[in-house]
């Protein structure tokens, strides 16, 4: 987490303990990446996570393929050329339909084409979509072989432990040996198991107790694949403990949350500079200013900057102010900078 002092200091940079370790990847986008996250990582939170961090991996909100091949496809695969690396997460269980859909997401530019079998939603359930889909790894392994035979681009899993009942190693390791076979070679895995019945996605995340050494066991049994840790890793000490053991560090809710945690892990990554917090504001609002004359309601793109301030005197009113519903309606792109001047003249005060 960041200190007090770090978070006043608007135009300083992160430290860099990590930066051995991180250098040590040959992973080309780096070892960090941020979570598939519905009504979260779509094209505006996208953007200021690039900001914060120009090398960490992105991901869509999971698209179904129903959605790509019935819906509007375009706005579904739009993104900011600024955006990459960024992966597009599917949701399907038809080969048929997530090579089509693949071949989409390959035309549209994107760097990596990943499927959902985690998400423990019970809609999602409904279409044979997600976490329910560990317990037919045939059927994955055929979906994967579609789709990777319908692109160049790097096809990946992103799978639980396990679910429900079946939460043993050896379920787990049936999974991934075969879809591994299939020629899947970059799995992230969220270190829970899904309960399916009875919780909803949100208990998932926390109900169900975390499982690192599950994780890094499947690494040492699997060397040659490359094994990304998710879940409850929310700061650069608990990243740090991660790539001991992983190939790399799958940032979710607290990257949302306090998207300068991006800029920090990305100085202990990087030969270059972290953007400072004054760097990816000023970033943001342009943006804004662009977005907002082409039509982009203010609410869709001010929402993602509430946690960018966290920790820092007058975050609270920061928050406040870019939430106000009636205001945003009624205000242009000069409300952020009303904001950002309530956060310069509290860090003053408090320096004073």
């Amino acid at each position: 987490m960041h200190t007090l002092a770090q978070r006043c200091n608007l135009n300083g940079c992160a430290s860099h303990s990590l930066k051995e370790k991180m250098k040590s990847s040959s992973n080309t986008v780096g070892q960090i990446s941020v979570a598939p996250m519905m009504a979260y990582t779509d094209r505006h939170c996208r953007y200021l996570h690039r900001l914060a961090s120009p090398s960490a991996l992105l991901f869509t909100e999971m698209i179904t393929t129903g959605a790509l091949l019935h819906g509007p496809r375009q706005r579904l695969l739009a993104y900011d050329p600024s955006e990459h690396p960024v992966a597009v997460q599917l949701g399907g269980s038809d080969p048929g339909d997530l090579a089509a859909a693949t071949a989409m997401a390959s035309a549209a530019g994107f760097d990596e084409i990943n499927l959902n079998v985690g998400c423990p939603s019970a809609r999602v359930q409904e279409g044979r979509i997600g976490a329910c889909l560990m317990a037919e790894p045939e059927l994955v392994a055929r979906c994967f072989t579609a789709m990777q035979d319908a692109t160049d681009r790097p096809v990946t899993i992103k799978c639980r432990l396990g679910i429900d009942e079946q939460t043993s190693d050896e379920f787990l390791h049936r999974f991934i040996d075969t879809t591994a076979e299939a020629g899947c070679r970059t799995f992230y895995v969220h270190a829970r198991v899904a309960l399916l019945n009875g919780l909803s996605p949100a208990q998932n995340r926390s109900v169900p107790p975390l499982q690192y050494e599950r994780v890094f066991a499947l690494k040492r049994r699997n060397p040659e694949l490359r094994i990304v840790l998710n879940g409850g890793l929310t700061d650069t000490a608990s990243v740090k403990a991660a790539l001991e053991h992983c190939d790399g560090a799958m940032i979710g809710r607290a990257a949302y949350s306090d998207p300068m945690l991006l800029s920090a892990l990305h100085a202990e990554e990087a030969d270059s500079a972290a953007p400072t917090l004054t760097e990816v504001f000023k970033g943001y609002r342009a943006y804004v200013e662009r977005q907002f004359h082409q039509g982009t309601p203010l609410s869709n793109m001010t929402r993602h900057l509430l946690g960018v301030c966290a920790g820092l005197p007058g975050a609270r009113k920061f928050r406040r102010t870019l939430s106000d519903a009636s205001r945003l309606k009624a205000s242009g792109p000069e409300i952020l900078d009303e904001a950002w001047t309530i956060v310069e003249d509290s860090v003053a005060r408090h320096a004073a």
